[in-house]
């Protein structure tokens, strides 16, 4: 090559970093777009051993794996791919009719220097292009062709977005697909469906679709789409199999371990919220560990047997009882008449229209209920599980649903009584720690406070995260982070300084720094920590997935 070629040869893409997000993720940054969605292209057309979900952003990809060893080697190889490879995509032009009433208008029109019509011309005057898609199914992050509309999203998440807002958030704009958290900045709304089931293509705006909006003034009204079915059909009084629900209790779903290697779609993996007590619950009635079972919250369900079935709880201590029928049913002889009082972590018989209940916790907050053969029913995106965040799954147990059970696998065992290690709600909650992939947003004092306080789990705490209250952390830089991955355990610090701890129905992208990252084999406890109760944060042992930053690129 002469000096000549050289000096013209455009400089190959080169790796910003590659930080730890926990002890079995990474986050890849990036300088470009283009190298963002090359990177995540590959990995999606080649997945490496372990890997499990790939998220693009605007400048990040994460990359999450079953092990921390392949966390590792995941690290490895990225350093060996070329950055500059196109991605192709297919590309659709999608009309939104949007009402532009929203709360933040007024906000965003002083933000921006504009007022009410000058935001709405500005929305609707540019082209926007869907760079990635995250946080939800059906949500996807929009460019604009200018930064007209460029604002920092509200320093407080609201716990509830309606679904069809149109939200701005930095330098994106967006659709809310369905009711969720959120910090964006609401303009309007519209009557889009922007997730779908029943479509080949449940998303409306896929990544490379460029979008335009139209405002209208009629009003918007969104069109629900039914995504699965829980259950049978049948009523109780027709059906002869399975289980029914006499009283659902606060809230109560069904789980497995739900549908990973969806995020970049925007599908989170949802499934039971302490796994560790679902497999437990599946071992003891001869199930695999991942068949679905019925997750509750605070006790209060009622189950009746239809037909005769083997069942085991896990997870919280709470009282059983089984009652038997008041009068049996047409052809059969009353078996039993004595009330039964079975153990937890142990499998018990529950006969033909026996009832089951289970009562409040003495300690921990929730319940798995594993069947022999597993819960069937329809399945969404390869799981049977509720996600509570996006809406796919089943909906949660309401009275008279009739819930199917499949036949047990051949040669499979009935398991022996196991012990449950459930928190000492009486005394902090000790949760591990490695430092976040935005460690770097705030100071070692902040730091400190963080890990040597204690935070008290809140009310609105739910399958998304624990909410914390404590004394607020401060973050010792300003701006706004550009939305990127995010994790299962992953601390968010939002600008009011409370920290989030996501947990199973966690949106899988979001825009606030992670402090920390709690460690894969502790986000069981969390699961188990009612209002009320506190945690305390403490820096693990174990090493992060992947602690170096590289200085330079491979092709440098």
């Amino acid at each position: 090559m002469t000096t000549q070629q050289h000096e013209t040869q455009a400089a190959p893409v080169q790796l910003t970093g590659i930080r730890p997000a926990g002890d079995r993720a990474i986050l890849v940054e990036l300088p470009t777009l283009h190298a963002v969605l090359s990177l995540h292209a590959q990995l999606m057309a080649h997945p490496r051993p372990g890997q499990v979900d790939v998220i693009a952003a605007a400048r990040t990809v994460l990359i999450t794996a079953d092990s921390p060893q392949a966390a590792q080697a995941l690290a490895a190889h990225v350093r060996t791919l070329d950055l500059e490879a196109p991605a192709e995509a297919e590309s659709a032009l999608v009309t939104i009719d949007v009402v532009y009433d929203g709360e933040d208008l007024d906000e965003v029109a002083a933000l921006t220097g504009l007022d009410r019509a000058g935001v709405v011309a500005a929305h609707t005057g540019q082209l926007w292009t869907a760079a990635f898609a995250g946080f939800a199914p059906g949500f996807a992050y929009l460019t604009g062709e200018n930064h007209s509309l460029e604002v920092p999203r509200r320093r407080s998440p609201r716990t509830a977005v309606p679904a069809g807002a149109v939200a701005l958030g930095g330098a994106y704009s967006a659709v809310y697909p369905r009711q969720s958290p959120g910090g964006w900045q609401l303009i309007g709304r519209t009557a889009a469906a922007m997730w779908d089931l029943g479509r080949e293509r449940p998303a409306l705006v896929r990544p490379g679709d460029t979008v335009r909006f139209k405002a209208i003034r009629a009003q918007a009204t969104l069109t629900h789409h039914h995504q699965t079915s829980t259950g049978a059909a049948l009523t109780e009084e027709q059906a002869t199999e399975g289980l029914a629900v006499r009283k659902p209790g606060l809230q109560s779903t069904i789980q497995d371990l739900g549908r990973p290697g969806y995020a970049s779609l925007g599908v989170s993996s949802a499934g039971a919220m302490d796994r560790g007590a679902l497999r437990r619950a599946n071992r003891l009635v001869g199930n695999g560990e991942g068949d679905a079972g019925i997750e509750l919250l605070f006790g209060g369900l009622e189950l009746v047997a239809l037909s005769d079935q083997v069942l085991a709880v896990t997870g919280a201590a709470v009282p059983l009882e089984i009652t038997p029928p008041e009068e049996p049913r047409d052809g059969e002889e009353q078996r039993t008449t004595a009330v039964r009082h079975p153990a937890c972590d142990a499998p018990f018989a529950l006969l033909a229209g026996e009832q089951l209940t289970v009562g409040t916790p003495t300690a921990g907050l929730r319940s798995y209920v594993g069947v022999r053969g597993g819960l069937g029913g329809p399945v969404a995106l390869g799981s049977r599980s509720t996600d509570t965040m996006s809406g796919i799954g089943p909906e949660p147990l309401q009275a008279g649903t009739v819930l199917p059970v499949r036949t047990p696998g051949r040669g499979s065992i009935v398991g022996h009584p196991e012990i449950s290690p459930l928190p000492d709600q009486e005394k902090a909650t000790v949760l591990r720690v490695v430092p976040g992939p935005r460690r770097d947003w705030f100071s070692d004092e902040t730091l400190e406070a963080f890990l040597q306080q204690e935070w008290t789990v809140t009310p609105q705490s739910n399958r998304i995260g624990l909410r914390l209250n404590g004394q607020a952390l401060a973050r010792s830089r300003d701006g706004e982070l550009a939305s990127e991955g995010t994790v299962r355990g992953a601390v968010q610090v939002p600008p009011e300084g409370q920290p989030v701890l996501f947990l199973s129905d966690h949106p899988v992208t979001g825009g606030y720094p992670v402090i920390a990252v709690v460690v894969h084999a502790d986000l069981d406890k969390a699961a188990q920590l009612p209002p009320g109760t506190t945690v305390r944060f403490a820096a693990a042992t174990v090493p992060a997935a992947q602690p170096e930053t590289p200085k330079e690129s491979p092709h440098a």
